[in-house]
């Protein structure tokens, strides 16, 4: 599943890099919590939250099978 998971980050890095901002793969647990670090513009943006949300969590959960939910990690 990690290997998924980071072709599926991968695909969204250009979108998170074009408003100075970046995605990092902390952990994957094995009941389906994934954990990243938000970098650059992302990690202090008032709207990481919603990112986090309904961008990165919602398209993980559709290209990944068994992603459960999305943490972010300082």
């Amino acid at each position: 599943m990690k290997d998924e998971i980071l072709k599926a980050l991968e695909s969204m890095r250009p979108f998170l890099q074009s408003d100075n901002g970046d995605v990092e793969l902390v952990e994957v647990t094995e009941d389906g919590i994934v954990k990243v670090k938000l970098l650059g513009e992302c990690k202090d943006c008032p709207l990481s939250v919603m990112t986090l949300r309904a961008g990165i969590e919602r398209s993980l959960m559709q290209q990944v099978p068994g992603v459960r939910r999305i943490e972010a990690v300082k």
